[in-house]
């Protein structure tokens, strides 16, 4: 029996995240012949998301679009997300396992009386069945965990599946649905965005973070710098934001940010399980530490580590 797959595309600002891509990607793994593949965009500004959207291949793309949609809000986005439920029925909805997929992912199961499975870092198939794995334990183990019925909603995590290449050749039917503009408990009018870096820190190829070490807020500084240099993110441990170095939107780790960059450079960071939890599945992980005490030592971050014994200026 054919299956009809839903991928909700992410957009910021009205661009497309790379993990919508990631996502449409895992959408046709899970596929078999004779399936289907629609994207939903959402938002206030979508031209340009649904334009690069166009030749990948899906079935269709649905797309609302309103003024309530300019800033995030689940009361809102579940709206116009559930009135394209209600013209598909699917059997599986596909979000990335971010800020927006987190939240919407289990209101969504909650509407269709789904199952649902978090944080997907790798899909198979066995015998034309799908196969789910996920981390468990701060990444210490996984699980492999398969539907047993359906509908189903899945979270891809970002950095993890390749994203989706262009269909050469193609088109895809693109079908306006009307926000059916529910009465809002509340309204979000402005955010006011933290940091102001060019990558996002979920999806950043190259992730370089400070802990305690670097000592102020002045220690970033240069972290900024070779982030600029090499293209990727800056992220920080726990204990430097609760110090006051950074702020909070840069935490990475069990209460932070999960990432999964090709390459980790932890400056000035012991170790903690608890920020383990957020990169230790990084490919390449490079931590740059002048105690002596912690590089002899076998924390966590020195066992998954390449050491580079050098003085760090901070």
């Amino acid at each position: 029996m054919s299956k009809t797959i839903l991928v909700y595309a992410e957009n910021r600002d009205g661009k497309l995240r790379q993990v919508a891509l990631e996502t449409l990607n895992a959408a046709r793994i899970i596929a078999s012949e004779g399936d289907s593949v629609h994207l939903l965009v959402a938002g206030s500004n979508i031209t340009e998301a649904v334009s690069v959207l166009n030749g990948y291949g899906a079935n269709t793309i649905y797309t609302v679009e309103h003024d309530d949609l300019q800033n995030y809000n689940p009361e809102a986005y579940m709206a116009a997300i559930d009135a394209v439920l209600h013209k598909l029925q699917p059997d599986a909805v596909l979000f990335g396992h971010t800020a927006v997929g987190r939240d919407l992912a289990p209101l969504v199961a909650a509407s269709l009386h789904a199952g649902q499975i978090s944080d997907v870092t790798s899909i198979d198939t066995d015998d034309g069945v799908a196969v789910f794995t996920r981390p468990l334990y701060a990444g210490k183990a996984f699980e492999k965990r398969v539907f047993q019925n359906g509908p189903w909603v899945v979270t891809i995590r970002p950095n993890n599946i390749p994203a989706a290449e262009v269909v050469d050749g193609t088109t895809t039917d693109i079908e306006d649905i009307a926000y059916p503009a529910p009465s809002l408990r509340s309204v979000v009018k402005d955010v006011v965005r933290k940091t102001t870096g060019k990558i996002d820190l979920s999806e950043a190829k190259i992730v370089i973070s400070g802990g305690r070490g670097v000592k102020s807020a002045e220690g970033f500084q240069p972290l900024e710098e070779l982030a600029d240099l090499l293209g990727g993110a800056v992220g920080a441990s726990r204990g430097a934001c609760d110090a006051g170095y950074c702020d909070y939107a840069l935490q990475i780790g069990q209460t932070g940010k999960v990432v999964t960059p090709e390459i980790y450079i932890a400056c000035g960071i012991s170790g903690a399980i608890q920020h383990l939890a957020g990169m230790s599945q990084s490919r390449v992980i490079i931590a740059i530490n002048k105690d002596p005490e912690l590089r002899s030592s076998k924390s966590p971050i020195t066992a998954l580590s390449v050491i580079c014994s050098i003085s760090y200026r901070c």
